[in-house]
């Protein structure tokens, strides 16, 4: 037996985190019916690819789901086509966004939320037509980690993405594949894998954003202080609610000490 490509080597990893993930919060299931939200971009390509090979052990169904935002100049044949090739069913949802975004946002700021939030509120309809169990995003473990992050600097609250979660409705579960895999193992399977990039011209052409101030501070940590990324990663999946402040999560009004109980204590009073 020969020695194993680089490719195969990047392959197994992913997977194996894939099913580490699915056994640890049980994303996909026999029966299961998952829609792969699919944008054109690295990581729904692979994703889509993980989750069909995951389909070789579990029993569940997969229909890939593109929303075609009309974003000028986007090339709406090639999903179909790819799709089409390697034999995936899969639906095309045309929902003008993009002049909502377009409209709404004022000039030089930020696109990314409004349009996150309409694709969102799209997507959990289409899920609710096709009768879809499971609604399956692309995000990584770069994009929790950034998402953390601007949570923590701008927004004031301590949340990341999680795995799996039920959405407020409480209609839909969505799980998140490849959260516990880097970015970079993603741009190298996509590489390998030759797939069709299509690119967002929307959001990923803004400059000043966010997020890309906080990818490039967690760039340099890990630069610096090699291993930080799973560090700060394992740290989120590690949390003391009795040391932090969130009375919600841990009753601190209830805390007494043996010391304080037999000081209290009516046989100690005068």
């Amino acid at each position: 037996m020969g020695m194993e490509t680089e490719f195969e080597k990047i392959t197994r990893k992913i997977r194996k985190n894939t099913w580490q993930l699915n056994k640890d919060f049980g994303l996909v299931e026999d029966g299961d019916v998952v829609m792969v939200c699919l944008s054109g971009g690295k990581d729904s390509y692979t994703m889509l690819d993980i989750l069909l090979n995951m389909q070789n052990a579990i029993n569940f169904r997969i229909i890939a789901v593109n929303l075609d935002q009309k974003q000028p100049g986007f090339p709406d044949h090639i999903l179909p086509q790819y799709l089409t090739d390697i034999n995936v069913p899969f639906k095309i949802y045309e929902k003008d966004t993009y002049s909502v975004v377009i409209d709404k946002i004022p000039a030089g700021k930020t696109m990314c939320s409004l349009c996150s939030r309409l694709r969102r509120g799209n997507l959990y309809s289409i899920a609710e037509e096709l009768g879809a169990t499971k609604i399956a995003l692309g995000h990584h473990k770069d994009d929790a980690l950034e998402t953390f992050f601007l949570n923590l600097f701008f927004s004031g609250k301590l949340e990341a993405m999680p795995p799996k979660f039920l959405t407020n409705d409480n209609k839909h579960i969505v799980i998140r594949p490849l959260i516990n895999t880097r970015e970079n193992e993603i741009i190298a399977y996509a590489q390998f894998r030759n797939f069709p990039i299509i690119p967002c011209n929307l959001c990923g052409s803004q400059p000043n954003m966010q997020r890309k101030a906080v990818k490039k501070m967690i760039t340099g940590w890990e630069e610096q202080y090699p291993n930080r990324v799973e560090i700060m990663f394992n740290a989120i999946g590690n949390i003391s609610p009795s040391h932090l402040f969130d009375r919600s999560l841990y009753d601190f009004s209830s805390l007494h000490s043996e010391m304080e109980t037999i000081i209290k204590s009516p046989s100690l009073q005068p």
